[in-house]
């Protein structure tokens, strides 16, 4: 049996990207009878996070998180710990329980309705996982692929590599199951969700030398005082990207450039990280990843044995009862930027460099606002994660002229001022300072000799015009 719904629009993917490209949509769209179908594979909104690991945070402030018309975390100031000063980071629950609020405004408006549980199939067609029911949408109903970057989870991605008869190993999800200490500790990962895990152990009362930590790449990570909501502290970190680029040399020059302004932290100061990924650490995050001293830089792990792991690069031995915690899962997806508007599909993506909420929120404030297709690529265009140096330094390049695009619109520009998502913003009513016109000026002196030099380390054609 086929349903049909009355939609506008079907968004494929609940989300983060999905949530925040529907509330910005419905807020700005001058037909106030416009309809969404807000379709998802899981049995509840927020993607990922209903499924994340129990102690995860937020790597960034939560300001820069969720949909344009709902501040999450309310702009709240730390007041105690190691990260007091810095704007709050949500944890798992708060942000579940944010967009099961979201949802519930947006349904109970009348023009969304939710259907969770299902899978998207094709051609306006979806299929509800638990009955087996189909819905279809008219042909006029524009699909949205809100699912086109969905990041891979370890508790939802089988290991990449073997495990033996024997072997122990658990998705980082099940850390806080462990009812049984085992005498090491694997962390399997180069990324947050492996520094995630081994801050938690360490919070815990694990000893370093507990702990064995396999790490196929050397990570950069930007410094989380950096990236706060105050345009001084954000702006002053954009003109540093701007200043480095245009002096350094090659690559590595780079990023050894941001590190001596404070914008990027390595784990290990003795080697050069070919991993740009760009999630935030805190300095006290950082402290305590150095004080672990095993580390397995043997490329990717291969199998695990009891008591041995294999590598592309050679084995080596571990406890007999050690618990391989498997961190590792494709959490930013590398693939190619498309146009946003298809006749196909809007396709969400990045628009601004490293923050995707803003990105999708931008292209429903777009897609509400502009007639063609044409017209709204020319003013929206993708931006890719990072993976390795070259990429980040494209996502860069392509995220700041991006900016400069959308700032030349000037009712793109109003908005994005007083959107909370854009850390780039300077609030209405805002105090001018010092230290924030310094920013701005910089900026406006590096921003033309800055992209012409991440042009050059990206070894992209320079801007022109």
């Amino acid at each position: 049996m086929t349903t049909r719904i009355d939609a506008d629009y079907l968004v494929v993917g609940a989300g983060a990207t999905g949530m925040a490209f529907t509330d910005s949509l419905l807020g700005h769209t001058e037909d106030r009878s416009t309809k969404v179908a807000l379709v998802d594979r899981r049995q509840g909104v927020g993607g990922h996070w209903l499924e994340a690991y129990s102690f995860v945070r937020l790597h960034q402030s939560s300001s820069f998180y969720g949909v344009a018309s709902t501040l999450l975390g309310g702009g709240r100031i730390q007041e105690h710990g190691p990260e007091a000063g810095l704007h709050e980071r949500a944890d798992q629950p708060t942000i579940c329980a944010y967009y099961a609020d979201v949802l519930d405004r947006m349904v109970s408006s009348g023009r969304v309705e939710h259907y969770p549980g299902c899978e998207y199939v094709g051609d306006g067609t979806f299929v509800s996982r638990v009955s087996g029911r189909r819905y279809e949408v008219p042909e006029s109903c524009r699909i949205v692929d809100a699912h086109y970057l969905a990041p891979d989870i370890p508790a939802e991605t089988p290991p990449y590599f073997a495990v033996a008869d024997g072997a122990r190993v658990i998705p980082v999800n099940d850390l806080v199951r462990i009812d049984h200490a085992p005498s090491e500790y694997v962390v399997v990962g180069s990324g947050k969700t492996a520094t995630d895990a081994i801050v938690w152990l360490l919070g815990r009362g694990v000893d370093p030398d507990d702990v064995c930590w396999v790490r196929p790449r050397e990570p950069w990570m930007l410094n989380r005082d950096r990236i706060q909501p105050e345009p001084e502290i954000f702006l002053g970190m954009v003109a540093d990207l701007l200043s480095s680029a245009a002096a350094a040399d090659s690559l590595d020059d780079y990023f050894l450039r941001l590190e001596d302004s404070g914008t990027m932290l390595r784990i290990d100061r003795s080697l050069t990280p070919t991993m740009a990924k760009g999630p935030t650490l805190g300095s006290w995050e950082l402290e305590l990843l150095r004080t672990i001293s095993r580390v397995v830089r043997l490329g990717h792990l291969r199998e695990v044995r009891p008591g041995r792991l294999e590598f592309a690069e050679g084995t080596i031995n571990v406890a007999a009862d050690a618990l391989v915690v498997n961190c590792a899962a494709d959490g930013l997806k590398n693939k190619p930027p498309v146009p946003i508007w298809r006749d196909s599909a809007i396709t969400l993506q990045p628009v601004r460099a490293g923050f995707p909420c803003l990105g999708a929120a931008v292209t429903g404030y777009v897609e509400a606002t502009r007639a063609s297709d044409a017209d709204k690529n020319a003013v929206c265009a993708p931006s890719p994660y990072g993976n390795t140096l070259t990429d980040w330094v494209q996502m860069t390049l392509l995220g700041t002229r991006n900016a400069g695009v959308l700032a030349a619109e000037p009712d793109i520009q109003a908005w994005l001022q007083r959107v909370p998502l854009n850390p780039a913003r300077i609030p209405p009513g805002h105090d001018r300072s010092p230290a924030l016109d310094d920013a701005l000026d910089r900026i406006m002196s590096d921003t033309a000799p800055g992209l012409a030099g991440l042009a050059r380390l990206a070894r992209v054609p320079p801007p022109t015009g």
